[in-house]
């Protein structure tokens, strides 16, 4: 998996890797506003194919989640779309944010549309021009959902779980050289003493 985030630029956070927790970390660690104002959907899925466009067949899947309109950038969704198939990536989109929320204000609650701005059929379009899906989440329960069906959909063969050491053994060569050199030392030192 890799991790792009997108605002006014895209950005690569996370270049493909195994490293799932980290990922994940870095994931967390991203804020609203973090890649600039404004939407650059374009540019993301341009950013992506130039990272995918090498990989193997089976690998070439983005999944791009948005609560936005593509409102920044170079590229439009449409070319973006075009980009992305003739590289054979697919583009799963994903928007997300509720339709109603209500909100306290100075003169009592009212009544906002957090998701006005999702451009929908922009994102049917990338989805269905290369052979990908679109799905609509309106709360955390649904996106969930979606991301299982994600799965269903895009299975992944797992490479041999590769093990790392928890603990480090850098020590071992360490202390080898230590001694080594701690031993020269000493033979020089008598060396130089019988003289």
């Amino acid at each position: 998996m890799g991790l792009l985030l997108f605002g006014g630029e895209a950005y690569l956070q996370v270049p493909l890797t195994f490293d799932h927790q980290t990922l994940l970390q870095l994931l967390d660690s991203a804020h609203i506003g973090f890649a600039g104002d404004g939407t650059a959907i374009g540019d993301a899925v341009g950013l992506a194919v130039k990272h995918l466009r090498d990989r193997p067949a089976e690998n070439r899947v983005l999944i791009l989640l948005t609560d936005g309109v593509n409102n920044s950038g170079r590229i439009s969704p449409q070319q973006a779309a075009a980009l992305a198939a003739a590289h054979g990536i697919r583009i799963h989109t994903l928007g997300v944010g509720a339709e109603m929320l209500l909100q306290q204000g100075l003169f009592g609650t009212r009544r906002v549309n957090p998701s006005a701005d999702l451009d929908e059929a922009a994102l049917r379009h990338l989805a269905e021009s290369t052979g990908g899906h679109y799905s609509r989440a309106r709360d955390a329960q649904q996106l969930a959902e979606i991301y299982r069906q994600l799965d269903r959909l895009e299975p992944v063969a797992q490479a041999p779980e590769t093990i790392r050491p928890q603990r480090s053994l850098a020590h071992w060569p360490l202390a080898a050289a230590l001694t080594a050199s701690l031993s020269l030392a000493l033979l020089r030192a008598r060396e130089g003493s019988r003289v």
